[in-house]
């Protein structure tokens, strides 16, 4: 029967499939035990992302000290990880294709490890900026196919608020890292990146590879195992496995993805939406605001570490409200919602910044700096943090994810890396003017999102690329 129905789809009658279509979610909606510990394996390395990214906050002034840094090393070191992630994004969509979801997720932890060791065994600023561009490179790989995996395993109901879990882990690691970067010295905090690293190497022996992977390399009997684990022993995967088979059969019958393909009018509004949310993410300020948080608390008159603990308490908790409304909401009114929040955030501080070169108000420029940076924070933790990666995740068809997605990954780390290592300049250039330049990114945001992406919540894979394309 699902084989007919498979065939219908391609024949063009889909008109009879709704009914098996609702029955199939409601089966599979019971079977997530393999799917949720699939997800927290493979969400270790997203917390490994965030380890890494909050790494240089806290540190800042005890590696400077110690290594007697300059401003210009220091921010070198700090945007290391992205040039790291940047090579990164280039090959991480080829890597997962090729040794797979898991072998990707390997060779991450393996990078990461090699680049925290470093990190801790640094005596000057050379071996400093080869670890941070070993973890920048490791955590690049795992930035693309931890969504690519969850997005591929979690049945379509679940798959929005499963693949949110990327960065809320993302998330709770740079809180991590913050708090204890105020309690231990910076080279105890490089050992602790090490640990998410172990757990998902021991973790990945145990889980399924993507059965969307495996099918599409040919390995059938691997191919129906991993679906069957993935949604229970009792469930009826026939209709998902044959969706799944035509879907890679039609695949099959394409040439070999290559960069023109992108720019082909089947495919470019799908580039256009994973690449301006990309742009727009980063150019938002995540990075430069991230990564230097205590010293910007500190030039609006606020405690470093006070400020600091501040922004990682504030953005875990939000992080899993938009995990939970992500597929209840549904994508576009988070995406809004955020960017929204972000451009006032940015815009509040902005003026706190303003003000003090004003001389105006002064009691209370600290309260309207804090405000700001945390409105920015938890509005940016809702859903622009999030939602661009589970859009990625979702809009590409299988033979072209890989090049596509690396294609957005690329876009990303290079818009972290710029925000990042011009972030310090900026602020020396002018503060007020650093954050309203974010501002009205975060402006064009709203409107990119209002005019250009669709909603995704609920759709099986197929469906999304179905409906873009059509």
């Amino acid at each position: 029967m699902a084989i007919e129905h498979v065939k219908d789809i391609e024949n063009g009658g889909d008109q009879d499939l709704e009914q098996p279509f609702l029955e199939f979610k409601e089966v599979n909606s019971g079977s997530i035990g393999v799917v949720l510990y699939s997800t927290f394996v493979s969400v270790c390395g997203s917390f490994e992302f965030g380890s890494c990214v909050g790494y240089s906050a806290p540190t800042q002034s005890g590696i400077r000290e110690d290594l007697d840094l300059t401003l210009a090393q220091y921010s070198m070191f700090g945007s290391s990880v992205t040039i790291g992630a940047m090579i990164a994004a280039f090959t991480s969509g080829k890597i997962a294709d090729f040794v797979g979801r898991k072998g990707a997720m390997r060779m991450s932890a393996a990078f990461c490890i090699a680049g925290w060791l470093a990190v801790y065994l640094s005596m000057g600023a050379l071996s400093l900026d080869i670890g941070r561009f070993l973890t920048g490179y490791g955590i690049g790989i795992v930035s693309y196919v931890v969504p690519v995996y969850i997005a591929e395993i979690a049945p379509s109901n679940l798959r929005g608020g499963l693949t949110t879990l990327n960065q809320l882990m993302i998330c709770i690691g740079s809180s991590l890292a913050f708090v204890m970067g105020t309690i231990i010295t910076w080279r105890n905090l490089a050992l602790t990146g090490l640990v998410p690293c172990f757990v998902m190497l021991v973790g990945l022996f145990f889980i399924p590879e993507s059965p969307r992977w495996l099918a599409k390399v040919g390995l059938e009997k691997e191919f129906e195992v991993s679906l069957r684990r993935l949604r229970g022993q009792n469930a009826d995967i026939a209709f998902e496995a044959a969706e799944i088979q035509a879907n890679v059969q039609s695949l099959r019958k394409l040439s070999k993805a290559k960069l023109t393909d992108l720019v082909e009018a089947k495919y470019i509004r799908s580039v256009i939406i994973a690449v301006g949310l990309m742009i727009f993410q980063q150019f938002g300020g995540i990075n430069g605001i991230s990564f230097y948080a205590s010293q910007t608390f500190v030039a609006a008159g606020i405690t470093g570490n006070i400020g600091t603990l501040a922004y990682a308490v504030i953005q875990v908790p939000i992080t899993m409200v938009g995990a939970i409304l992500m597929d209840k909401s549904g994508r576009r009114p988070l995406l809004l919602v955020s960017a929204t929040g972000t451009f006032l955030g940015c815009f509040l501080t902005g003026t706190a910044f303003l003000l003090e070169g004003q001389k105006l108000l002064l009691q209370w420029i600290p309260t309207l700096a804090v405000s700001g940076v945390l409105t920015y924070i938890a509005s940016f933790s809702i859903g622009m943090g999030a939602v661009p990666w589970v859009i990625m995740s979702e809009i590409f068809p299988l033979h072209i994810k890989g090049l596509a997605g690396s294609l957005a990954v690329l876009i990303n780390w290079l818009g972290a890396w710029a925000v990042s290592y011009t972030f310090n300049f900026l602020m020396s250039w002018s503060c007020p003017g650093t954050f309203f330049v974010f501002s009205g990114f975060c402006a064009l945001t709203v409107l990119f999102v209002a005019k250009v992406v669709p909603e995704t919540k609920g759709k099986t894979l197929e469906e999304i690329q179905a409906s873009i394309n059509s």
